[in-house]
């Protein structure tokens, strides 16, 4: 299996020459999967650029929520060219409206689990107050799961995902999960925006985890 590439695109802090932005957007290569658009168009298409990411070359756009940190940059749709659209079925009219306004966009609604693209997947719906799906990628090496901000418990998310196959690593906002003895067998923790004890993650857990910013890249 071939290997799998992130490059995070948007998240609260940067690396020199990238911008930083409060909300979370992941790149999935290959093929190009946009997992969530941040909360702005302009730093989302200057982070993209920095990377050399031409939008154009975008297959999917995955929105994991309907919040505005992970949604707000979701003009990136009329950058791109012929793109899937994945959000859940449970989104506001609205919502749905706007993605459906763009020609190029074809929209996908998501109620349960389902393949997005050969060897990406999504949990589908999850949560109760606050409706969310998360994505998952295979690798040589196991499951990489990508979360927005985890509302519906990364325990759950966690739980939902290892039916799937066994849980290399997790990338995103973890939001309050405490139960951290549950990384300990995870070989990559990758803590971003919206996750309340990335502090403690990154101390206890340092072989393991990487420090989650703008311009970051990670392989498996």
């Amino acid at each position: 299996m071939q290997t799998v590439k992130l490059r995070i695109l948007y998240d609260n802090i940067a690396l020199e020459g990238f911008r930083s932005g409060y909300g979370f957007s992941c790149l999935i290569e290959e093929p190009r999967t946009l997992f969530d658009t941040g909360g702005d168009v302009l730093t989302l298409l200057h982070n993209m650029d920095k990377f050399g990411v031409d939008p154009g070359d975008v297959d999917r756009v995955v929105l994991s929520h309907e919040h505005g940190d992970h949604t707000g940059g979701v003009e990136i749709l009329k950058h791109c060219g012929e793109v899937e659209v994945y959000l859940l079925s449970s989104s506001s009219d609205r919502l749905k409206r706007r993605v459906a306004s763009y020609p190029n966009a074809h929209l996908k609604q998501v109620s349960g689990s389902q393949r997005v693209y050969e060897g990406i997947f999504t949990t589908g719906e999850l949560g109760r107050s606050v409706k969310e799906q998360s994505l998952m990628a295979e690798t040589g090496e196991g499951l990489v799961l990508v979360t927005g901000c985890a509302h519906p418990g990364l325990d759950n998310i966690l739980q939902v995902a290892s039916k799937f196959g066994g849980i290399y690593g997790v990338v995103g906002g973890f939001h309050g999960f405490s139960e951290l003895e549950r990384l300990r067998r995870m070989r990559l923790i990758v803590a971003c925006h919206c996750t309340r004890h990335k502090r403690e993650i990154l101390n206890r857990y340092p072989g393991s985890s990487v420090k989650c910013s703008a311009g970051c890249t990670i392989e498996i």
